[in-house]
Order: C-alpha cells, then sequence, then structure tokens
C-alpha cells in the first residue's frame, strides 16, 4: 500500500510518495506543466499505475481566513478529473475494486513549510525553486500519513 501526495503548482506539480508502511512521506520527483496542471493528469496516472497507489491526496490551496477561492476551486475540478479518469481507466480494465481513492487536503502553509526545510537540509535558496513543490508535497502527504496514524 502506497499513498501519492500531490502539489499543484503553476509551473511544476510536485509529487510525494509513502513508504508501504504508511508513516514516511519522501519526494518522488515533480511534473513541469507550464501554467497548467491539467495537463499532467496523464503523467500522475502512470505514477498511480508504476508505483502500485492506494490513495491519492491532493493538496486544496485554501485562503488563509479557511474559505475556497479560485485555486481551491481549481484543485477540486482537478481532483475530480483525476477520479473520472481513475474509474475509466479501472472500468477498461475490469479492476473496479483496485480504484484508489482520491481525497483533498488543506495546504495552506506548505510552501512556507517546504522553504524551512529546504533550507535546513542546507539546499541554498537559488535552488529552493525548482525543489519548492515537490517538498510540499512531501508536506501535503506527511500532514495526510500522520492524520490517517491517530485514527
Amino acid at each position: 500500500m502506497v499513498w501519492l501526495g500531490v502539489d499543484l503548482g503553476n509551473a511544476r506539480v510536485g509529487l510525494a510518495l509513502s513508504d508501504p508502511e504508511l508513516t514516511f512521506a519522501h519526494p518522488a520527483g515533480d511534473i513541469y506543466v507550464a501554467g497548467d496542471y491539467f495537463f499532467a493528469i496523464d503523467d500522475v496516472l502512470d505514477v498511480i499505475e508504476d508505483e502500485h497507489v492506494t490513495h491519492v491526496v491532493v493538496g486544496l490551496p485554501l485562503q488563509m481566513d479557511g474559505t475556497e477561492g479560485k485555486s481551491a476551486k481549481k484543485a477540486r475540478r482537478w481532483a475530480a478529473n483525476l477520479e473520472k479518469r481513475l474509474q475509466t481507466e479501472a472500468e477498461n480494465t475490469l479492476e473496479k475494486d483496485k480504484i484508489p481513492q482520491v481525497s483533498l487536503i488543506d495546504e495552506r502553509l506548505t510552501t512556507v513549510s517546504a522553504h524551512r526545510q529546504l533550507f535546513e537540509a542546507n539546499k541554498s535558496s537559488n535552488k529552493h525553486r525548482p525543489l519548492v513543490d515537490q517538498q510540499s508535497a512531501v508536506v501535503i502527504l506527511q500532514t495526510a500519513l500522520d492524520r490517517a496514524g491517530k485514527q
């Protein structure tokens, strides 16, 4: 059992994977999307298949007051599109019982946490930008794993 964390950035979609015990999230790369992260769905589907992902956690960029703006609505649409594609793929392969669950998690301040973690790992600030989306995905996924472990 492996979970996938997704951070929908404007230039890149960051990815993180869990360990099979669902205790630890680690960076799994990013997908360059040049401003439209809907193009990343095919690549994310490939990762889901290759890594046998059972649960996908997508960051939901709420505003600081907790309300949903345009970015959060777009993330919800992206997650809904991913779910539809997963269902279609499962129907085509007759594996309807293996459709990964897709959930959204509040990602407020994940970019701040990601920058802090990269700084603490002695990554110079000019090298943060290419890594921040995947590190944000790590923060998103680790938050979800920690919450699931407490239940």
